[in-house]
């Protein structure tokens, strides 16, 4: 038998010590989660119902549902996710693949990073000029989504970019030894092996997608629709936008619509994250490395 010293001891309690450190860390961010879906469920859950999903808002938005801003949610996510991932995963392959590693490649990289922090507002200001007023789209789902588009468009890439780096070289260098170009690489060996990776930029799309307000406020979204959007070019409502307007701006709103909003939204976001979840561990069982 080994003979338990002093040293090992120490490096015992310690590493015991670090994991009750790390577990205590990740208590503190999943209690307050799991606090805020239990609230909403108990607060929300006596506002769901058949007609609350599937009705218009009806009697100043206190009465009815909210099927109208739930069909316009899945518009503009939709709309900017057949976007926002060509154009991202088009960038990240460029500059993954293609382009040199120069002071102009850098440039870029840091300017797509500095993008993802630019605050929402800016890209509401930025989607108002250059999509509504410049490009004549108007107040509609294809300027609000183009908006959102540029919005997330960074974490596509930088997603798709660490993915697209995490396949091994060798597997690079073997398709080319046997005479393979470098898109036929790309398309038949690296692409396969990084899909995962991409879909979780998505994922993190969606979420951040179906939650914002501002840029869809002065692009796209309306006050108060009740009915069905024909086309890209017209108005919709949106789950987030009737969220703010039925918690601030509306009077007389029974307490429960709010929170029903809020977990139907969350519910909605949930939905489309685990369809992209299951397809992703789906391709990664298929993984041979």
């Amino acid at each position: 038998m080994f003979e338990t010293t002093g040293l090992n001891k120490k490096n015992h309690r310690v590493e015991k010590l670090f994991r009750i450190l790390f577990l205590m860390m990740t208590l503190l961010l999943i209690i307050p989660v799991l606090i805020i879906l239990a609230m909403l469920v108990y607060r929300g859950g006596p506002a769901i119902s058949a007609t609350f999903l599937f009705s218009d808002p009806t009697n100043g938005m206190t009465e009815g549902g909210i099927f109208p801003a739930l069909v316009g949610t899945i518009w503009l996510v939709s709309v900017a996710l057949l976007v926002s991932v060509p154009i991202g995963v088009a960038s990240a392959i460029y500059l993954s693949e293609y382009a040199p590693d120069n002071w102009m490649t850098r440039l870029i990289n840091l300017a797509i990073i500095n993008l993802a922090g630019v605050p929402s507002i800016v890209h509401a200001l930025f989607g108002v000029g250059a999509f509504v007023l410049f490009m004549g789209f108007g107040t509609s789902i294809l300027a609000a989504s183009l908006t959102l588009a540029v919005l997330t468009m960074p974490v596509v890439i930088v997603a798709t970019r660490e993915s697209l780096q995490s396949v091994p070289r060798e597997f690079r260098e073997a398709c080319w030894s046997m005479g393979a170009t470098r898109w036929q690489t790309i398309r038949k060996v690296v692409l396969p092996n990084s899909i995962s990776g991409i879909l979780t930029g998505v994922i993190l799309e969606v979420s951040r997608t179906a939650g914002e307000t501002a840029p869809i406020m002065f692009t796209g979204a309306a006050f108060f629709l009740p009915f069905l959007p024909q086309g890209v070019y017209d108005q919709t409502m949106a789950l987030s936008l009737h969220l703010f307007v039925v918690s601030t701006q509306v009077p007389g709103v029974p307490s429960e619509v709010p929170f029903g909003v809020a977990l139907v939204l969350i519910a909605l976001v949930l939905a489309m994250n685990s369809l992209s979840i299951a397809f992703r561990f789906y391709l990664r069982g298929k993984k041979k490395w």
